[in-house]
């Protein structure tokens, strides 16, 4: 069977009391939970304990977590069992460790997929790695503050006029696309800001390939303009997204969770709540500015061509 092996963390600004009581409840999983968000109306069904749970729903498929073993303050053992869209069984664990006033969390798994899918291993390690670190920060933001800067808006079907635009394509680190964002989006700004007879309305990211086994990530950041420019600056493109029916999942919140949407659509794409429409790549409009909105209200329309 293909093994798995995963384990990632972080510095929570809380006492280790805390941190464990909340890792401890799983009455208190849902608000952080990287798989939960994406389906609000799945069944879960915590013990009178809370130190097992059940889930079920469409998109997250279905499955029980059980706690067995636990060290106050220190550590807790926990059983996986998922029952669909295969069956497989993970052992999960946490380690708590004091770290100046704050507590180191680490939070692990070892688990297998079915023979069948061996070719997958290096993709689904690396997916899961990145809904770790998404869980870690959201359980950081809700210990720490009470609440987390990630909701979801499921705003369906629609129809997108289509736009022609101006835009740089890059490729680079998945781990890097924050930096290269905001310098290919600096650069656009400027050049709009000295053409505005281009009339620049909204701003998006095209994502042409996503390989998280390899940690790369090609793009375009683009402006929607009313008319491509005859000369433009070395390194800038010109281009179309063609008028189509989109469904659109929109993300409230800081721009290090839009994670949660992209994990939401691709969950609801396995699940055939729609279908794709080839030729078109997934693209996310910045509806409001970073720079008069705050982090916490941000809104990222994630949109996919469909049929």
């Amino acid at each position: 069977m293909p093994k798995m092996n995963i384990e990632r963390s972080t510095v929570i600004d809380s006492p280790v009391e805390k941190v464990y009581e909340t890792l401890n409840d799983f009455n208190q999983w849902r608000p952080w939970s990287p798989w939960l968000i994406t389906e609000p109306e799945a069944k879960v069904t915590v013990s009178e304990d809370a130190k097992s749970y059940e889930w079920e729903g469409k998109r997250t498929g279905s499955g029980t977590m059980a706690i067995t073993n636990e060290s106050a303050n220190q550590s807790i053992d926990i059983d996986l069992n998922f029952l669909k869209p295969w069956k497989s069984k993970a052992k999960v664990r946490f380690r708590l460790n004091q770290e100046g006033d704050g507590t180191k969390v680490a939070w692990a798994m070892d688990s297998s997929l079915p023979f069948f899918m061996f070719w997958m291993t290096k993709m689904m390690t690396a997916l899961i790695e990145m809904d770790y670190d998404r869980g870690l920060s959201m359980l950081k933001e809700y210990i720490e503050k009470g609440s987390v800067s990630s909701k979801l808006e499921f705003k369906g079907e629609s129809e997108f006029p289509g736009c022609q635009y101006v835009g740089i394509k890059s490729s680079c680190g998945i781990d890097q696309m924050g930096d290269q964002m905001m310098s290919d989006f600096g650069k656009l700004k400027e050049y709009l800001d000295q053409n505005q007879d281009l009339e620049p309305g909204m701003a998006f990211s095209i994502y042409h390939k996503w390989d998280p086994a390899k940690n790369r990530v090609d793009y375009t950041g683009g402006w929607a303009v009313s008319k491509k420019p005859d000369n433009l600056p070395d390194g800038f493109i010109t281009g179309e997204i063609p008028a189509t029916k989109i469904y659109t999942v929109s993300h409230i919140g800081a721009y290090m969770y839009l994670g949660n949407a992209w994990s939401c659509l691709y969950a609801m794409h396995r699940a055939k709540e729609f279908k794709p429409k080839k030729g078109i790549h997934p693209f996310e409009v910045y509806v409001s500015d970073p720079q008069q909105v705050a982090e916490n209200e941000l809104i990222t329309d994630i949109n996919f061509a469909v049929v």
